[in-house]
C-alpha cells in the first residue's frame, strides 16, 4: 500500500497555492504515493476569518505598506507569535483540523505557515502520525514558518539554510531546495511558434508586464512610463483577472497600441517568459522563482514592504535583476538595459544560475526519502532560538545555560530534540556526554519540579510507547 500525502496551502495572494500544485505534480510522478490530496486552508475556514487573512492583508498593503513592513519584522524571529494569534487561528480552524484526521496522512507538506503549526500541534498531542515538511515560498526566512515538531524544513536558498543552523536547527532537518514552480520553465521551445500564437513580432525583444493574478492597478502606470520608451520593443501586459485593468491599459495605449499586446488571465505564461528577454513585475516568490527558473531577468516595482523587499534584495544582489524606486522611471530603467544587450544576456546568465527549476521534483522526493521521526525542540530551546536571533548571535556563542544539545538516534545518528544545556544537566548531562538515557521512571518526578517540566514533556513525547531509551547527546 502506497503513501498517502496531504498537502496543505492559503490562498493568500497566488503564491502558495502555486508551490503546492507544483509539489502535488512531483508526487503524481513518484510509484510510492498512492495518494496526494491539497487543500487551500482558508476554503475550509470561515468568512471573517478568510476575510482577514486575504482581504485585510491586501488592503493593508495597498493603504499602509509601513504597517506590513513592520508585522512582518516584528514576526522576524522564531517562535515569537503572540498566544492570541495561536489562539485565534486554532478556534477558526477547526473544520480543516478534522479534514486532515479524517484523511489521515502519511505525509503532510505545506506550503504556508498557518497550517504548519496546526500540523504541528496534531503531532505534538498524538493525534497525528505523520510526517510533516514546512516549504518557504519567499527567498528569506522568517520565523513565523518555524515550528515544533516537524521532520524537514525546505528554504529556496543556502543563506537561509545557513541562518537556520545559526540559532541551533540541525543540519539533517534543513535544505536548501529552492521555491517549487511549475515544471518546464527551464525546457526549450519554439519560439518562433509562441511568438506567432501572440501575434508578436519575430524580431523584435519582448517586455513581459505582470500584474499579477488578481491584476494589480499599478500596471496602468507602469504602461504609461513603457509607452515612451525609446528602444525597439514590443510588450506584452498580462492584466490577470481585472477586466477593468485591461481596458484602461488598452485606452491609455493610443498610438502606441501596435508596440503593446494586452492579455487578460493566460495558462501560458510559462511560454511568454521563455520568449521574453525582461519581466516586469513584482517580486513575488513564485514569480521570481519563475522567472529565476525560466532565465527571465526582471525589472522590480513596487515590492511589499518585508518579504518581497527582501526578495528584491536578494534578486538584485545576484544580478538577475534592477529595482526601480521611482514610478515615473520605469521606461527608462528598460532603455538603459535593452540599449546593453551583454548587460541583459549577463543577467539572463545570473537568472539560470540562481534559478530552480526542479525544486517541486526535489521536495517531493526528499520527502519520501526522509520518513524519519520527528524533530522536537523544547520551549527552553525555542526561547533561547528566538534570543540568537533578535540578538544576532549565533546559538553557540549564547550564555552557556542558554546554549542548545541535540539528541540523536543512537542507530542512524538523525537528529530527534533540540533542547538547552541547563534542561539536560538533571540527567547528568555534561559538555562532554555523548549519550543520555531517559525513562518514565525518571520523568514522573519531573513533572512536579516546575524547572524540569519542559525536559519531561519534551521527555515523554520522545519515549512514545517505550520506558526507557537511550538517545546519542550532540
Amino acid at each position: 500500500m502506497g503513501l498517502r500525502t496531504l498537502i496543505l496551502a492559503a490562498g493568500v495572494g497566488a503564491g502558495h497555492n502555486q508551490a503546492a500544485s507544483a509539489i502535488e505534480q512531483a508526487l503524481g510522478d513518484i510509484r510510492e504515493v498512492e495518494s496526494a490530496h491539497r487543500i487551500d486552508i482558508l476554503e475550509t475556514t470561515n468568512e471573517v476569518f478568510q476575510k482577514l487573512y486575504d482581504d485585510a492583508y491586501f488592503s493593508l498593503v495597498s493603504e499602509v505598506p509601513w504597517l506590513v513592513g513592520w508585522g512582518y519584522d516584528s514576526q522576524d524571529p522564531p517562535f515569537k507569535l503572540a498566544p492570541l494569534v495561536q489562539w485565534w487561528d486554532k478556534m477558526n480552524t477547526t473544520a480543516l483540523v478534522r479534514q486532515i484526521r479524517d484523511y489521515d496522512p502519511d505525509l503532510v507538506i505545506c506550503t504556508h505557515f498557518l497550517p504548519a503549526r496546526l500540523v504541528a500541534l496534531l503531532l505534538a498531542r498524538r493525534q497525528l502520525h505523520a510526517s510533516l515538511t514546512v516549504v518557504t515560498t519567499d527567498y528569506d526566512f522568517q520565523g513565523l514558518w518555524l515550528t515544533s515538531p516537524f521532520n524537514h524544513f525546505f528554504l529556496a536558498r543556502d543563506e537561509g539554510r545557513e541562518f537556520m543552523l545559526s540559532i541551533g536547527v540541525p543540519e539533517d532537518r534543513v535544505l536548501a531546495s529552492g521555491i517549487p514552480v511549475r515544471p518546464g520553465l527551464d525546457e526549450p521551445v519554439d519560439n518562433a511558434a509562441v511568438r506567432a500564437r501572440f501575434g508578436l513580432d519575430p524580431d523584435l525583444p519582448v517586455v513581459l508586464i505582470s500584474a499579477g493574478a488578481s491584476g494589480g492597478s499599478y500596471t496602468l502606470n507602469i504602461v504609461r512610463q513603457v509607452r515612451r520608451s525609446e528602444q525597439k520593443f514590443q510588450a506584452v501586459v498580462i492584466c490577470g483577472r481585472n477586466e477593468q485593468l485591461r481596458l484602461d491599459v488598452e485606452a491609455a495605449l493610443g498610438p502606441h497600441a501596435d508596440r503593446f499586446k494586452v492579455i487578460g488571465f493566460t495558462t501560458e505564461m510559462a511560454d511568454l517568459m521563455k520568449v521574453a528577454s525582461l519581466f516586469v513585475g513584482k517580486p513575488g516568490g513564485l514569480s521570481s522563482s519563475e522567472c529565476m527558473a525560466a532565465g527571465l531577468p526582471m525589472v522590480i516595482i513596487n515590492p511589499i514592504p518585508g518579504q518581497e523587499v527582501r526578495n528584491a534584495d536578494f534578486l538584485v544582489e545576484e544580478g538577475a535583476a534592477v529595482r526601480c524606486n521611482y514610478a515615473t522611471t520605469v521606461g527608462y530603467k528598460i532603455d538603459l538595459l535593452l540599449r546593453d544587450p551583454e548587460r541583459l544576456a549577463a543577467m539572463a546568465a545570473n537568472a539560470r544560475r540562481i534559478g530552480r527549476p526542479h525544486a517541486g521534483r526535489t521536495v517531493a522526493e526528499a520527502s519520501l526519502q526522509m520518513l524519519t521521526p520527528p524533530l522536537w525542540i523544547s520551549r527552553e530551546a525555542q526561547k533561547s532560538m528566538l534570543l540568537a536571533s533578535q540578538e544576532g548571535i549565533a546559538a553557540a556563542d549564547l550564555p552557556a545555560g542558554r546554549r542548545l544539545q541535540v539528541l540523536t538516534d543512537p542507530v542512524t545518528g538523525g537528529s530527534r530534540a533540540v533542547l538547552t544545556q541547563t534542561q539536560l544537566r538533571p540527567l547528568g548531562v555534561t559538555s562532554w556526554s555523548k549519550q543520555v538515557k531517559l525513562s518514565r521512571k525518571t520523568l514522573r518526578t519531573m513533572r512536579w519540579q516546575p524547572d524540569n517540566l519542559d525536559l519531561a514533556v519534551a521527555g515523554k513525547w520522545l519515549l512514545g510507547d517505550d520506558k526507557v531509551r537511550i538517545f546519542g547527546v550532540a
